[in-house]
């Protein structure tokens, strides 16, 4: 058995754990930003493949205290980094640090690179190079106060990289994030879903997805097939198993629309590279006047949205004249509707006179957000 942490983006961290447990591991440990786990390499595969939450499953293999940069170069070069990849493959290394005495990040992680070298040249006679780009094999280092853990990334490219997404507008959201949204939200494959405001169609891509029980990691490859303990068999099995429970393309009632015909091309585009489009239905229109779909009185459905957040004070202006509007529109078309709307702008439910019956602190990359949830009633639906 091995120890693996799971990075994530903050605030996603239970869904995460219920994926790892989906995957086979026992007893997840959240904290932070993340989840500890213990597992055999086969879970930690089925976690890279199944997990739609995960950025980055991290494999532990060295630990210890230090006082000083040199402790952490001599515990990177006491580990037998030679074992588990070779020479000829090229290496990145990643630092961060919390509440760390040291002065440089950038010095550190020389430090480990160092290393990581002296101890291939120990070994071999050579030394890897350096891909800051792509690399072969990505090393991480956390750095707390008294404490450094080197791990070895067994995702490679982060795993919200799906391999689909092509064309892209203005601030995407992150897969795991937009997947993380839809589970928050509690929908179901099967209830109507609509993304109003779609851009290239994140929301879409994993929604449809979701209904086609497709693995998100399906389509791409990952960093524990280029070390030296992969085993082909199990990930092979796994893969297999993973198509094989995939579902053909077909109507999911899963919309989406955009003001924007730009972005409904982006969109199109990449649910049609993915082979999803027959899953979904993509319209242009606003926001601020058009109907919910399926909209018979008996198909109350869920709508997520990502609005932009005006970072700018010019936008702040627009958005405080756009937001009242947008709370009449949904008072008036979506009635019956569950609306999720991410934002980090604090002023939205009350510019929109909406009471939200729930907000979740989330992340999307460094940028603190809320996911408000608005429970669309005729009528008013402040308390």
């Amino acid at each position: 058995m091995e120890t693996f942490f799971a990075t994530c983006p903050r605030g996603l961290e239970p869904l995460l754990a219920e994926d790892l447990v989906a995957a086979g591991v026992s007893d997840p440990k959240t904290i932070p930003g993340g989840v500890h786990f213990v597992a055999d390499w086969p879970t930690c595969y089925a976690a890279n493949l199944h997990s739609r939450i995960a950025t980055r499953i991290l494999w532990r293999v060295a630990h210890g205290r230090y006082a000083r940069e040199d402790d952490i170069y001599r515990l990177a070069l006491e580990t037998p980094w030679p074992a588990w990849f070779s020479v000829g493959q090229t290496i990145r290394v990643d630092v961060t640090a919390v509440k760390s005495p040291l002065k440089s990040l950038e010095f550190i992680t020389l430090r480990i690179k160092d290393a990581i070298c002296d101890r291939f040249r120990a070994d071999t006679g050579k030394r890897p190079s350096v891909d800051t780009r792509e690399p072969d094999v990505r090393i991480h280092g956390f750095i707390s106060a008294a404490e450094c853990t080197l791990y070895i990334d067994t995702s490679g490219a982060p795993l919200y990289q799906r391999g689909l997404r092509q064309k892209t507008v203005e601030a995407p959201l992150k897969e795991n994030v937009a997947a993380g949204i839809l589970r928050l939200s509690g929908w179901q494959p099967g209830t109507p879903l609509l993304d109003p405001m779609c851009g290239s169609g994140t929301f879409l891509l994993e929604a449809a997805q979701m209904a086609l029980n497709i693995a998100p990691g399906a389509g791409r490859d990952f960093g524990f097939q280029r070390l030296k303990n992969f085993q082909l068999e199990p990930w092979k099995d796994q893969l297999d198993a993973a198509m094989d429970a995939e579902k053909p393309a077909a109507n999911a009632r899963i919309y989406g629309s955009d003001s924007s015909p730009v972005a409904v091309r982006a969109s199109l585009a990449n649910l049609d590279r993915a082979g999803l489009l027959p899953a979904v239905t993509l319209s242009s229109g606003d926001i601020l006047t058009i109907e919910a779909p399926e909209n018979d009185g008996r198909s109350p459905g869920i709508m997520v949205a990502n609005p932009p957040y005006g970072e700018r004070l010019s936008e702040q202006d627009e958005l405080a004249a756009f937001y009242p509007p947008l709370g009449s529109a949904l008072k008036r078309h979506f009635a019956g509707w569950n609306c999720y709307l991410l934002s980090a702008d604090m002023r939205l439910p009350k510019l929109m006179r909406l009471t939200p019956s729930k907000k979740t602190l989330l992340f999307n990359g460094a940028i603190e957000c809320r996911l408000f949830e608005f429970r669309m009633v005729a009528g008013s639906n402040r308390r």
